[in-house]
Order: structure tokens, then sequence, then C-alpha cells
């Protein structure tokens, strides 16, 4: 099964002009329960004092202050994106929750690291953004240790009776426009939107990791009645 995605360039254009007002549509848009999905994908990886992380697509640093959290002071957290203007608010939310986090311009598709450099590697709501996700998979494993994860949370479709349609409606209608009005570009919002009816989900991703790696064992939890989904490949 192969999977083509986006125009890069499109995307990191699209991105740049979001940015500004990212964080607060997201925290509208969802009432916060982003964070807790978050939360949730740090919780199920187990994450322990000590290790080394690298978070791609960080965008504004959420995903990677959990981490920074969970492996405390001695361990480490990389935060990558290949848009560097959604990175720009990262750097001052970690200070001010004291947390020393580092922050690069990288492509998931490209990763300028070493292998088997990372006790983990995530992705959160990126990943239907990449041109090639296979790819990104592919280097988003190579760079993790053997007996390492790689962790996905993503947008998925909900199979769940009347909320499935509730949320639909929802997403159809009310979020782009809301997304428009908060950061000014409805376009944005329209394609995000498409994109997450469209992308592969549940078994259909598990299927595009398994072609990336060839991981001992593949897990997926959804959330929030499988508005989005957490995937874990053990390497």
């Amino acid at each position: 099964m192969s999977y083509q995605g986006p125009n890069p360039d499109t995307i990191r254009n699209m991105f740049k002009k979001v940015a500004p007002g990212y964080d607060k549509a997201n925290d509208i848009l969802s009432a916060g329960i982003h964070h807790l999905w978050r939360k949730k994908l740090v919780k199920l990886a187990k994450v322990q004092e000590g290790q080394k992380i690298l978070d791609c697509a960080t965008g504004t640093g959420d995903l990677a202050i959990q981490f920074k959290k969970s492996v405390g002071p001695t361990g480490e957290v990389i935060g990558t994106d290949f848009c560097a203007e959604m990175m720009t608010t990262a750097p001052s939310k970690s200070s001010k929750e004291n947390l020393e986090i580092q922050y690069q311009v990288a492509d998931v598709m490209n990763l300028p690291f070493d292998d088997s450099q990372f006790d983990m590697c995530s992705i959160s709501f990126g990943i239907r953004n990449v041109q090639d996700p296979v790819k990104a998979i592919k280097e988003m494993a190579r760079v993790v240790k053997p007996g390492g994860q790689v962790l996905i949370l993503e947008f998925g479709q909900m199979k769940t009776p009347v909320i499935k349609d509730l949320y639909q409606f929802y997403a159809d209608k009310i979020l782009p426009w809301m997304g428009g009005v908060v950061t000014g570009e409805t376009e944005a919002y329209d394609y995000l939107q498409r994109s997450s009816s469209q992308f592969p989900s549940q078994e259909k991703f598990v299927d595009l990791m398994r072609e990336a790696h060839n991981f001992k064992k593949t897990d997926f939890y959804p959330v929030s009645f499988g508005v989005a989904y957490i995937y874990i490949g053990y390497k």
C-alpha cells in the first residue's frame, strides 16, 4: 500500500501563514482536548527519566514539552520542524516552564541524525502533511535504537454511530470557519479537515507503518471516540 501526500512547498507556505494563530486556533477548535491526547501518548510510551527523544513536526512544541517533563533534567528532547515559522514560539513556551529543549529546522523525510540515536521518535498531527509518509516513518525508525518506539498521533475517522455524524458536521461546517476567523486562513483549515477525513487511519495506517519498517509490534489506540489515533511501532 502506498500513499502520496501533498506538495511540501505548499504545506510549508500554508503553515507559515497559520503559525501566528496556530496555538489559539487549536485550543478553541478542540476545546483544549489536544493537550490530553499528547499526555496520553506520553503515558502509553512509558517514558522514563534520562531518555533521549526526537519530536518531528514539533510545531509550537506542545508534545516536546510533555516529553521533557517526563525525561527530566537528565533526559534530552529535540524538536524539529521543516517550517521554521511554526517553531517561533516553541523556545519561549519551553522556557516559561523551565524546560531545556533543543529546536532545529529539519525535514522528517531526511533527518540529520545518526542511526539508532534516540529511545523514541514522535510526530503529532504532521504525518498526513508529509509528501511520503512511508519514507518519513522509515526515517523515524532509522534514528530509533533497537527496542525503541516510533510514536504517531494523527486524526482519523470515527465509527461510533450518532457521535460520528455530529462530529462530521462540526468538522465540515464549523471547524474551517472558526479556524479562518482565528487565523484569517480559512483555506488552510479547509485543507486540514479534508486531509483528516481522507488520510488512512486505524489498520490502514498500520499497513503504512509495516511497509516502512518491520516493527516487532504495532499498536493503535483511539482517543475521543476515534477523532484521533495514537500509533506505536516497537523497533
